[in-house]
């Protein structure tokens, strides 16, 4: 059922917000003073993931891109670590820069065979709206991932996927498709600071979430989800209201 662009407008503007795409880095300057994985310098921390989430760490990446040349996510080391993120509660998220039809087999495989970890698929599996039968066969596997209750959707980096400028409109209809398969509630929102500041800032990846659901059938309730309660839930504790 649909609800009205202005109660959509309301809920964004009344909900806990939480932004699930940040990047935070060093300077050089401090991470050439003490941070282990600056250039040209060797780890001094262990590099196991349990220390990792005793240090607070919530989360590991797999980017298939910067696997060996050659190499899949699903050999020996990628199921290792997949395994052990599941195992410690971690979510993997999941960057297929290069699109999701190269991956798409490796990360069936990787769901069926370790239903326990979950997975969150960066910026909407970096789908943009099809227009060709290539793309939709394409944009068509992503929202069968859905099928794994393990997997969730990042709907992130709007400047990524969109075929427009600001406020990226036409991925209204991807986002009502997602809603549709995967269900708001396995969906977060992320600003991909700080590469978004030079495209619209960063009240502008957060005003054009508002727009966008304010074209499309999105009940209050559900922005809710998108915009905080999801990343909220699937992350419990890791966030504290100030």
């Amino acid at each position: 059922m649909a609800a009205s662009s202005q109660r959509d407008v309301s809920a964004a503007s009344s909900c806990k917000v939480v932004d699930s795409h940040l990047h935070v880095w060093a300077s050089p300057q401090q991470a050439k003073e003490g941070y282990s994985y600056f250039p040209g310098q060797e780890p001094t921390l262990r590099g196991d993931a349990d220390f990792l989430l005793e240090e607070k760490y919530r989360a590991v990446r797999f980017n298939p891109s910067l696997w060996p040349s050659g190499q899949k996510m699903t050999n020996e080391v990628g199921r290792s670590l997949f395994a052990k993120a599941g195992e410690l509660g971690a979510p993997v998220g999941i960057m297929v820069m290069k699109g999701i039809g190269l991956y798409i087999q490796e990360i069936e495989e990787l769901c069926r065979d370790y239903p326990e970890t979950t997975i969150i698929l960066d910026h909407m599996a970096f789908c943009k709206p099809p227009t060709n039968n290539e793309e939709e066969k394409a944009f068509s596997s992503f929202l069968s991932l859905s099928r794994f209750p393990q997997v969730y959707v990042k709907y992130s980096a709007l400047f990524r996927i969109s075929r427009e400028a600001y406020p990226y409109e036409d991925t209204a209809q991807l986002l009502s498709r997602v809603i549709s398969n995967y269900g708001a509630n396995r969906i977060m929102w992320g600003s991909d600071f700080p590469f978004v500041v030079p495209e619209c800032g960063y009240k502008g990846a957060k005003d054009a979430v508002s727009h966008v659901t304010g074209k499309i059938s999105v009940w209050p309730s559900d922005l809710e989800w998108i915009l905080g309660k999801t990343v909220s839930q699937l992350f419990q504790g890791a966030w504290v209201a100030p």
